[in-house]
Formats: structure tokens, sequence, C-alpha cells
């Protein structure tokens, strides 16, 4: 009988619905104001991140490791806003909230895939920083073209290969409907009918590898930052060069907080503090972003000087890294 039922479970036909709906929003009054208020904010990311890619690929001075992981954050935010918000908008404005099976999961890939890389991709920034501030006279050696390349490629096959394994084999035959502002991979498991404890796995883990190790990689590098610069450097210094961070870190609150929230807590959250939490997180990154890593570096504003990475370090610092 058992072998029975396993050549059964083997020959189930997975059940895939013809659409999905995708509620977004309830309760909200005049909610649509709300999703006019994302499309501005869309149209800035996208005219900022566009701006920054032809920046960097017209101006040769910028071909340095650092830019080519700003450029590749740049895409990532371009194609990410571009995957998202139009579509929000042609569900929620044009009230075209059915979607079919098919173009949900490519929907669902397309997002997460990009949400994922914007974290990775801040790991790859916030490394570049830790080895120009540590080991400035060992940065053109440690941090190559090649190397660069080579991190980012992998980051975008590990991501890719996560979010295909998210996706996952599901069989729906109760409802269709989607509470959230897009094909949110946790509301779709849910409703499935069969066996998603592989899926339920894969949402408990995706957290953690995507968020809570870069998060965590980000503050221990700045501690490890912060801690170098108070023993080689002097107070006025040391401020000078930690000065430089503080927006980032911002960035990173802004990006990493509420997406820890909300995939963390799961269900502990009123589902509309999910979706703003969710909605927000997707477009403000991409927008401040090009303000944030480019339009502030001296680099961008001086185009065509000297863009040698270890002329802004502390005179202390380099010094100690020559004493050694």
């Amino acid at each position: 009988m058992e072998l029975f039922n396993s050549a059964l479970e083997k020959n189930i036909t997975f059940v895939h619905p013809a659409y999905f709906i995708i509620s977004g929003l309830s309760g909200f009054p005049n909610i649509n104001h709300y999703y006019v208020f994302l499309f501005f904010v869309f149209i800035v990311s996208v005219l900022g991140n566009t701006v920054v890619m032809a920046v960097i690929y017209l101006d040769h001075n910028l071909r340095t490791p650092k830019y080519v992981a700003v450029f590749n954050l740049a895409f990532v935010d371009l194609f990410g806003n571009s995957a998202l918000v139009p579509k929000l908008l042609d569900i929620f404005l044009l009230n075209h909230s059915y979607i079919s099976y098919n173009d949900c999961l490519a929907f669902l890939f397309f997002c997460y895939t990009c949400l994922s890389m914007q974290s990775f991709n801040l790991v790859a920034l916030y490394y570049d920083r830790l080895i120009a501030i540590i080991f400035p006279l060992h940065y053109q050696v440690k941090v190559t073209h090649r190397f660069m390349l080579s991190l980012i490629a992998s980051f975008w096959v590990f991501v890719i290969i996560a979010v295909l394994i998210a996706v996952g084999r599901l069989s729906f035959c109760k409802s269709v409907v989607i509470n959230s502002y897009f094909c949110d991979h946790g509301q779709i498991y849910r409703l499935a009918c069969n066996d998603h404890f592989p899926n339920y796995i894969v949402s408990c883990l995706y957290p953690v590898l995507i968020f809570w190790l870069p998060f965590i990689f980000i503050l221990l590098s700045y501690l490890y930052i912060g801690c170098t610069l108070a023993k080689v450097a002097t107070l006025q210094q040391g401020l000078k060069a930690f000065k430089t961070c503080i927006a980032h870190l911002s960035l990173v609150a802004i990006y990493f907080i509420p997406l820890l929230i909300t995939f963390t807590l799961m269900e502990k959250i009123h589902p509309n503090a999910r979706i703003i939490n969710l909605s927000l997180t997707s477009v403000f990154p991409p927008m401040l972003n090009p303000i944030i890593y480019v339009l502030q570096t001296q680099e961008i504003k001086d185009i065509g000087a000297d863009t040698d990475i270890g002329t802004s370090l502390p005179k202390g610092l380099v010094e100690a890294q020559h004493a050694k």
C-alpha cells in the first residue's frame, strides 16, 4: 500500500488556476492617491538611475571596481522598479486585478530577484568601502575589476537559483485571491492544496540568507571600521571619514529594517502594514540610491578628476598601513 501511495503521489496532476486576483490594500479611502504617489517616486527613480548608468558608462575615469558595483545597483533598481510599478498601476489604477498564472510567476520572479540583488549589491559596495578604509595600500590588489565582476555574477546566480526554488510545485484548488500588491510568495504558497512544507522552509530561510546575513555583515563592517579609525586616526579625522558613511547607514536602515520586520514577523503583522512596508521599500531605496551612492561622491561631482580611492582616507590610517 505504501508503494502504491508513493506511486500515486508521483502521478498527481498539479492544478494551476487560470488566474490569480491581487487584492491590494483594503479599507483605505482614496487609495488610488497612494499608487499615484508611488508612480511619481518611480519616475524620479528611473531618471536618477538612468543618469547614473549613463555617466558611469560614458566617463572612463569611473571604470573602477567600486563603480562596477554602483552601475549594477543602478541597473537592478531600474529593472526592479520597471518590473513592479507599471504592473502595479495596471492592476490597481486600471482595475486589471486578474493576472494569469504564468504572468504571476514571472511577476514574482522578477520582483524577488531584484529585491534580493539590491541586498547583495549593498554587500559588494560595503566590502569595497571596508577594504578601502582598512587596507588602503592593498586596495588595488584586493579589489580588482575581475574580483568585483565575479562577486556580482555569483550573487546573480545565487539569487536566481534561490528564487526559482521558492516557486516550487504547487497545486491550487481553493481561493485564488492574493492578499498583497504583487504576486507575493508567502501569500501564494499558503493558497496551495498540496504539501507546501518545502515552500515554508524556503520562506523561513529566505529572510535569513537574503536580508539578515547581509545586514549583519554591513553592521559588523562599520563596527570594524569605527574601531580601526579610533586606533590610528585623530578624532577629527575619524569623524570626517565616518561622516561619509552616515548617509549610507541611513539608506541601509530604510532598506533593511522594513524588510526584516515584514519577512520575520510574517503573519503577525496586519496585511495592510505588510503591503505598505514592502511597497515603500521597493520604490524608495531605488530613488535614494543615485543621490546617496553617486551624486554625493567627489568622483561624480568632479568628472575627470583623480578617482584614487586612497585620497580621501585619513592620513593617520595610511601612515599606519605604511608602518606595517
